[in-house]
């Protein structure tokens, strides 16, 4: 190793240090400020219930699209409330938070000390302006309470360019929800032009800090978004774009080494934790952990998965390689190839081990065996970038599972862009027969384009797929009823996402048997 390179390396790792480490640094407090533009325009939004409360968030940016959002390099005082009507005549919690110019003025405050399993109205106030908007968030039900039903919307993969984030205003309206569960692709990194569709992203592919800042800008400033946000608890992931397409624990895809890697994936987990509701445990830094768990009463554990920085590489996966490099290149699978890591595998493990009628286990990619052969082709393919890619990872799941003598796990995911409903089978070298859990893969806000009911060159896809039961290419998202005896699930498609005004509709509907897994046609 040169000592150049050594150099070289050891700036790149103090710089990705020096980014988390000026986030934590203190800032003058701004004694009185002044804003001659609304701060408030990135909206509100809350996340992770428990049953005393949740997380909330905003950030102020009164010019959101300039680098520092129209902020001095001064930290602010926020006061935030919450009430248990919407008027605000009964503020239950209340408190002042600091807007840390370092975190590019978010607040993130956890709540708690709220009642359980009810709507909550929240705000923030910040002397010199008018108030933000109003959101509005359910606890979770108390720990062990015997529940009726919960609602959950599962959404992800929000390319700007591809079309418009209408699915949000229809998610905005829906009623009773609990929480929206957002499997990740949040924002897409790349660079103005690179996807076709009705709008355009601002700057360049994202590298820096100031940049993926710009890009969350750009992206929550969309009011149905916003109003998404204001409608319920967002629980939070991320998978490949808000940092790197296809990026795969230290390493891009790009072949980069991951000491070059390692600024970029810094600043792009900073602009995330900065832009979501998620709690201060996720606030990227060596001893942050991004898998968690929340439980629903006696209903639902909810186990939410971190597929994307402990994972190995993916094989065949390497930029420019043609859709025949990647047919003939080997995949050798062995014991220590992992999509979770030893330590969260543990911890799955260990948290399947509950009495909770359902087990949700909401993660990013796609768990079910799937042949994405196109049409025409004799030839079975599959992803490297899914569990698909990592079989002997997904086995050890499936053995989880089975060693628990477990019915009831339901699998939410997302990141291919369509809708797939089917089953993890016992054995996935018979895909007809016995299922050990469900799958429910929904559909994107808007990568992909409007789309429609198959893609192009997937007709025969269900054929190919036997453990499936609904493949569809149409946007929008899943909506999940569930009560302790059957496990609900709506499809909810777009007809459109290339113009504003796009209507949805429920495209089928999916029950599930607590006693007997896989997703059957209602």
């Amino acid at each position: 190793m040169s000592k150049t390179f050594f150099d070289r390396r050891t700036l790149i790792k103090l710089g990705a240090a020096f980014t988390l480490l000026g986030a934590a640094s203190p800032a003058r407090l701004l004694a009185a400020p002044g804003f001659r533009h609304y701060p408030f325009t990135l909206g509100v939004a809350a996340g992770d219930p428990t049953p005393e409360g949740f997380v909330l968030w905003t950030r102020l940016a009164p010019e959101p699209m300039k680098p520092d959002g129209g902020m001095p390099p001064l930290d602010v005082r926020v006061r935030w409330e919450v009430a248990e009507d919407a008027a605000f005549r009964r503020i239950v919690r209340s408190g002042t938070a600091i807007a840390r110019a370092g975190l590019a003025h978010s607040v993130h405050v956890e709540v708690d000390g709220l009642r359980s399993h009810r709507p909550h109205w929240y705000r923030f106030l910040v002397a010199g302006a008018d108030a933000s908007p109003v959101g509005c968030a359910r606890t979770a039900p108390a720990a062990g309470a015997a529940v009726d039903r919960l609602r959950v919307a599962m959404v992800g993969c929000q390319n700007f360019e591809m079309g418009y984030f209408t699915a949000y205003a229809h998610l905005a309206r829906e009623t009773d929800l609990d929480a929206v569960f957002h499997y990740g692709d949040y924002i897409y990194e790349l660079g103005p032009g690179a996807t076709v569709g009705p709008r355009r992203h601002v700057g360049n592919e994202l590298a820096s800090l100031a940049d993926y800042r710009q890009r969350y800008a750009q992206y929550k400033v969309d009011p149905d978004l916003q109003a998404a946000h204001g409608a319920a608890a967002f629980i939070m992931s991320f998978d490949d774009h808000e940092i790197d397409d296809n990026w795969a624990g230290a390493l891009d895809k790009d072949g980069n080494s991951a000491a070059m890697f390692a600024p970029r994936k810094a600043a792009a987990l900073q602009a995330w934790y900065e832009h979501v509701p998620v709690r201060r445990a996720q606030l990227p830094g060596p001893h942050s952990t991004m898998y968690r768990r929340l439980d629903y009463g006696s209903l639902v554990r909810m186990h939410i998965l971190d597929t994307r920085s402990h994972r190995s590489d993916q094989q065949c996966e390497r930029l420019g390689m043609t859709a025949e490099e990647r047919s003939q290149c080997p995949r050798i699978d062995r014991p220590e190839r992992t999509m979770l890591g030893a330590a969260q595998e543990a911890w799955l493990d260990r948290g399947l081990a509950n009495e909770a009628r359902w087990n949700l286990i909401a993660q990013q990619v796609m768990v079910m065996p799937h042949d994405s052969r196109k049409d025409g082709s004799t030839v079975t393919d599959t992803s490297t970038d899914n569990w698909n890619g990592y079989p002997l990872a997904r086995q050890r799941l499936i053995d989880s599972i089975h060693r628990r003598r477990l019915t009831n796990v339901v699998i939410g995911s997302g990141d291919a862009h369509q809708n797939y409903i089917g089953a993890v089978p016992l054995d996935v070298r018979n895909l007809e027969g016995p299922a050990i859990a469900s799958d429910f893969l929904a559909a994107s806000i808007s990568s992909g384009g409007t789309g429609g009911v198959r893609h192009p060159d997937e007709q025969d896809a269900l054929s190919n797929n036997p453990n499936m039961r609904l493949i569809n290419n149409q946007r929008g998202y899943h909506l999940h009823t569930i009560a302790a005896d059957r496990w609900q699930t709506e499809v909810k498609a777009m007809d459109q996402v290339d113009r504003p005004g796009g209507s949805i509709a429920t495209l089928a509907t999916f029950h599930v048997d607590p006693r007997r897994p896989g997703p059957e046609l209602a």
